[in-house]
């Protein structure tokens, strides 16, 4: 009973207490007719009399009687019960209609919560908390409930929305004292009259403030990449993943591909930032002599990436840690300045939702990992 769903529930109940009722009913007309025929609608004194004295058997008219009487009874019975079940049989199939009609309307707003709820869930980012469900009616249970779902709603909306605005305006005010160190920092090592320590402490300042400019990059697109897209053109994965692949350095891993057409339709800038963050980890994630795959393809109306490397091995349970912000295998925070910044992946997993899409970690037996994209 648990298993089934409320309005199921309903309707069996609607139907349990119209069977009760009709075969309540049909059991007292039964007796109530049974009663009446015992009353022996014949009169057969007078019968019996006026045969008497016409001469007649008085036993056979006796017999006569009650067969006729019997049979009579059990052909009224026997008709009450079959027409009575034919009738009840009737009723309860308009009961079990009217019924699950009667609690589909009553559970109708709880239904257009649910709706709701499951197109937030649906969404990434918060994207999908500003939808309301606004119901309207008596204000009762269910209107309360709906009521407190939206002003949870609104308070979750306001809070995702002061934080992506936190994190860009934290973002960009960082950039302006950032840019002015680069300046200050090559100023001063582009001087003459520097000296070599000088110049080698400019160096290490310079890739420190780089890396520091890479980190806000990354915040910014990370929070850029959360919102959903509102312009969108289409793009082949395939032409993004071959620009991405020519632009790699020399030295690298082996790199193999097989790009055939993969259209979508999204933000071009994303997307590239999702293919060169995918494939700049499985470079930075890879073993001397390693090797690169890349594949694109339309599988089920959905474009897909697959980027598959060479590497050390990955444990199973470090799949959801690789897309968290800020962390890398094994440790919470990145270190490092030659490590990455924890955020590729990050910003991954945002662009492909904001795309409605998803992308997964499967790690190898052998080593390294394979990072499905499907848009």
């Amino acid at each position: 009973m648990n298993r089934l769903t409320i309005r199921a529930r309903l309707t069996l109940l609607y139907v349990v207490l119209f069977t009760v009722a009709g075969l309540a009913l049909l059991a007292i007309t039964y007796f109530l007719v049974r009663w009446q025929m015992d009353a022996d609608p014949f009169d057969s004194k007078m019968i019996v009399t006026d045969l008497l004295k016409t001469g007649g058997d008085f036993k056979a008219l006796r017999e006569l009687l009650q067969a006729k009487t019997e049979e009579s009874n059990q052909a009224t019975l026997t008709t009450i019960i079959t027409q009575g079940g034919i009738a009840l049989a009737l009723v309860l199939t308009a009961a079990t209609g009217v019924a699950w009609v009667l609690a589909g309307r009553a559970l109708q707003p709880l239904h257009r919560i649910t709706a709701t709820a499951g197109r937030i869930a649906a969404s990434a980012g918060g994207r999908g908390l500003h939808e309301r469900i606004a119901l309207n009616g008596p204000k009762d249970e269910v209107k309360q409930l709906a009521d407190t779902f939206d002003a949870m709603l609104s308070r979750l909306d306001h809070s995702f929305d002061g934080q992506r605005r936190f994190v860009a305006n934290a973002s960009h005010e960082l950039r302006t004292p950032l840019a002015l160190n680069r300046a200050l920092v090559e100023l001063a090592i582009t001087r003459p009259e520097a000296s070599a320590d000088a110049q080698q402490l400019g160096e290490a300042l310079l890739k420190v403030n780089e890396r520091h400019e890479r980190l806000i990059d990354g915040l910014l697109m990370l929070a850029d990449s959360e919102h959903e897209v509102a312009e969108q053109t289409p793009v082949d994965l395939a032409d993004v993943a071959e620009y991405v692949l020519e632009a790699l350095p020399a030295g690298g891993p082996a790199v193999t591909s097989r790009l055939d057409p993969a259209p979508v339709t999204g933000d071009p800038v994303l997307l590239e930032r999702l293919v060169q963050n995918l494939v700049e980890n499985a470079v930075r994630h890879n073993v001397p002599d390693g090797w690169l795959r890349v594949e694109t393809a339309t599988a089920d109306g959905r474009a897909r990436l697959v980027v598959v490397n060479s590497g050390p091995v990955v444990p199973a349970y470090e799949m959801e840690a690789i897309f968290q912000p800020f962390r890398r295998l094994g440790r919470e925070r990145v270190g490092g300045p030659s490590r990455g910044l924890g955020l590729g992946l990050s910003i991954v997993r945002a662009i492909a939702q904001a795309h409605h899409g998803a992308v997964t970690a499967t790690p190898r037996p052998g080593g390294g990992l394979t990072l499905t994209t499907t848009l």
